[in-house]
């Protein structure tokens, strides 16, 4: 007899859960200081939040919603452009951190004086809160332009 191969989707909003309890277990266990949802429609945040809420409980940390991701050599604007992303973080220090990076940065582009340097400086500040090696941020920033997260599941309209 021959056995039938089915083809089976995975779903995005299982995907992105997965990958926020990934993440918010990498903040608890002291790997990361600071960690980000994948970035998600405010369709999907609707859907998410009430777990990843139950996640960051379970997990005793903190989250924090952020609808204007800070835009950095890490990845394009385009990969957060119009959608949200969840902070996780156990420590205040480190959302505050994460917030005066951004205001700097706003302050830095108000003032006309955010340049390649400045640029550079407010990127591996932000790779640093997230807890990237050295050598993986000198990596990244040695690159012309930023490289998305690799994601298995797309948005719907790609």
């Amino acid at each position: 007899m021959e056995k039938k191969e089915t083809k089976r989707e995975i779903d995005r909003i299982s995907f992105q859960l997965g990958m926020i309890n990934c993440f918010v277990e990498m903040v608890a266990c002291g790997i990361k200081k600071l960690a980000i949802s994948p970035p998600v429609s405010p369709e999907d945040h609707k859907i998410i939040n009430q777990a990843s809420d139950k996640i960051v409980q379970g997990f005793r940390i903190k989250s924090y919603l952020e609808k204007s991701l800070l835009i950095t050599d890490l990845q394009s604007e385009e990969f957060t452009k119009g959608k949200w992303s969840i902070l996780y973080y156990e420590d205040d220090n480190v959302l505050e951190t994460y917030l005066a990076l951004k205001e700097k940065k706003k302050q830095l582009e108000n003032s006309g004086q955010y340049d390649n340097k400045t640029r550079k400086e407010i990127s591996r500040a932000f790779m640093r809160l997230l807890s990237y090696p050295e050598d993986k941020i000198e990596e990244k920033l040695s690159k012309d332009t930023p490289s998305n997260p690799y994601l298995l599941i797309k948005d719907q309209g790609e």
